[in-house]
């Protein structure tokens, strides 16, 4: 019955925990396609070679990691 229906009193903290685990599947699974593009398109199309293409691809990794990781709550 559409009497029975109260707004807001659901619990969602499975939809919450999926919303949390499809965001942090996203930004670090394209993070590491990020990563191995770089590795690969500078190792194979450039004379750069592999040890360039993969200190490319490393600091492209520690800059994602710094930037993309959790930042705490704020407090208000």
């Amino acid at each position: 019955m559409a009497s029975e229906y109260h707004r807001g009193e659901m619990d969602i903290s499975e939809q919450v925990a999926t919303f949390h685990l499809f965001n942090g599947l996203t930004k670090w699974g394209s993070l590491a396609l990020t990563a191995m593009m770089v590795l690969l398109v500078l190792w194979f199309c450039t004379p750069t070679g592999f040890l360039g293409a993969f200190i490319s691809a490393v600091v492209v990794t520690a800059l994602g990691v710094f930037f993309l990781r959790d930042k705490p709550a704020s407090d208000h």
